[in-house]
């Protein structure tokens, strides 16, 4: 009976032992895993942010869809002015940069040609897999919200804005359902959307990201 109770008692020992380490690495593992997720989607966004601004310095307006700014990305150009010559020291020491690029031109020294360049072979690396921008990392295909809007502001001004954003219940999903819930209450507190997101349908931020402030 005796053996029966130390067998017992030492089982216990060992599962309660587990369940204190779990209760330990759980935490670890969840924060490890959150930040590895978080940092290839703000990555993502980022580069969602980089062809949105290229978007509206040639069309004068972001968008809204996904098939449309990964279209241009991957079939569009940019008007880039390239000067041809170059400009005598003599003059940027008598005149300074900008009168000097002016006499250049006048005396025929540079020209000016406007040349264009493919978009992806511009904002991105060479192989950069342009069609998954719309993708979130580790989620199996799930992708970003994204959305455009202009929106007017206190002084009567309107502006063209874009969101892209993506929850945290989405981009965490598969970790530990309640330390979810906990961190997007840590979040709440801090920024007042529960995920990742870039810029606002609601106000002028400068295209930040709410992992930036």
């Amino acid at each position: 009976m005796k053996t029966f109770i130390q067998i017992i008692l030492a089982i216990a020992i060992v599962i309660l032992g587990y369940l204190l380490v779990e209760s330990i690495m759980n935490p670890i593992r969840f924060n490890r895993e959150r930040v590895k997720r978080e940092k290839a989607a703000i990555s993502r966004l980022e580069d969602i942010r980089t062809a949105q601004i290229a978007f509206k310095a040639e069309k004068g307006r972001y968008t809204g869809s996904f098939d449309t700014l990964i279209s241009f990305v991957k079939n569009d150009s940019f008007s880039v002015v390239k000067s041809i010559g170059s400009i005598p020291d003599s003059l940027y020491d008598a005149l300074g940069p900008r009168r000097a690029e002016i006499e250049a031109l006048r005396k025929g020294l540079i020209t000016r040609d406007t040349i264009r360049v493919a978009v992806l072979d511009s904002l991105f690396d060479h192989g950069y897999p342009i069609d998954s921008l719309r993708y979130v990392p580790f989620t199996n295909g799930k992708e970003f919200f994204l959305g455009r809007n202009v929106i007017e502001t206190a002084s009567g001004v309107k502006v063209d804005v874009f969101e892209a954003n993506v929850l945290n219940d989405v981009l965490l999903k598969g970790l530990d359902p309640q330390l979810i819930i906990n961190y997007n209450e840590e979040r709440l507190k801090i920024t007042d959307f529960p995920g990742l997101r870039l810029g606002s349908l609601k106000e002028a931020t400068n295209n930040a990201g709410n992992w930036e402030k």
